[in-house]
């Protein structure tokens, strides 16, 4: 598993971040605080704090996630 922050500010940002995340075949977690929702779901991100960074947590062998991050690379932040 690897850890990531990401950014999602903006509403586009929270749309291209959801268009790429339901691609991938790999269960993908946002985490704030001690809440964790499913990276897939637009109606579920939007009930965070987007206006802080979050945890992108990827469940995937380091090849994998080092592609899904590649395709995420304008969202990653740190």
């Amino acid at each position: 598993m690897r850890e990531v922050n990401v950014s999602l500010e903006t509403i586009e940002k929270v749309k291209g971040f959801v268009s790429i995340t339901t691609k991938c075949n790999r269960d993908l977690d946002l985490v704030s605080g001690r809440y964790m929702i499913d990276a897939k779901s637009i109606l579920g991100i939007f009930t965070m704090d987007l206006s802080k960074p979050l945890v992108l947590k990827i469940h995937a062998e380091k090849s994998e996630s080092e592609e899904i991050l590649e395709e995420l690379k304008g969202y990653v932040v740190g």
